[in-house]
C-alpha cells in the first residue's frame, strides 16, 4: 500500500511532523511512504493516483493553512477533482501553529473539507484528549485534544530541532499507523 504525506512547512516543525507521520505509517507491514513538500517543486500527480491514502499537512498561519499548500488544493482541480481520481481514497491531516490553540482546528476542517470534495474518506484520530485532568501533562499524546487530525505546537523561539515537543510528535506517528491500518482493513482480502 502506497501512503503518501503531502505538506507545507515553513520553517522546518511542520516538515518535523510530517515525518513522524510516515514513521508511523511505516511501522505497518505492507506500507510504503512518499513524503512530497509543496514547496519543493511540481507536484507528482501521477504518484498521488496511485495512493492508497494521503495525509495532507500544513502549518496553520493566521487561522488557516498556508498558502502554498491551498495553492496545492486549487492545483489539484483539472489533474484530479475534474475526473474525481482520488475517490474513495483514505485521507487525513495534521497542523502546527505557535499558539497552543492557534485555530488550527481550521486548518484541519479546511482539509477534511478538500478531502470530502474530492471524495475521499477522511480518518481522524482514535485518541482521547491527553492533558485534560490534574494528573495529566504535556507529555501526554493528544495533549491538544484534537479528533479531526494531528495537532501540534511549536514555540515561535525554538526551531525544529527542539519544537514540536515529543507527545506531538508520537501523536503525529500514532495518526500515520491509524491512516495505515485503516487502508490494510479496506483493502480486499
Amino acid at each position: 500500500m502506497l501512503i503518501s504525506i503531502v505538506h507545507d512547512s515553513g520553517w522546518g516543525h511542520t516538515a518535523r511532523q510530517a515525518q513522524s507521520v510516515a514513521e508511523g505509517a511505516r511501522e505497518v507491514a505492507g506500507a510504503q511512504v512518499q513524503l512530497i513538500a509543496v514547496s519543493e517543486g511540481a507536484i507528482p500527480w501521477d504518484v498521488l493516483e496511485a495512493s492508497d491514502a494521503i495525509v495532507f499537512g500544513s502549518p496553520t498561519y493566521n487561522g488557516s493553512p498556508s498558502a502554498r499548500f491551498k495553492q496545492f488544493c486549487e492545483a489539484s482541480t483539472k489533474p484530479v477533482w475534474n475526473d474525481m481520481k482520488w475517490r474513495n481514497k483514505v485521507a487525513a491531516g495534521f497542523t502546527n501553529s505557535g499558539a497552543q490553540n492557534g485555530d488550527k482546528l481550521h486548518s484541519l476542517i479546511s482539509m477534511a473539507l478538500f478531502a470530502a470534495q474530492h471524495g475521499m474518506l477522511w480518518v481522524g484520530l482514535d485518541l482521547k484528549p491527553g492533558n485534560d485532568s490534574s494528573r495529566g501533562s504535556v507529555h501526554d499524546l493528544n495533549r491538544l485534544g484534537s479528533w479531526l487530525g494531528a495537532m501540534a505546537q511549536s514555540n515561535g523561539d525554538q526551531g525544529p530541532d527542539d519544537a514540536p515537543i515529543t507527545s506531538d510528535l508520537e501523536t503525529a506517528a500514532h495518526l500515520g499507523r491509524r491512516v495505515a491500518k485503516t487502508v490494510r482493513r479496506l483493502q480486499p482480502a
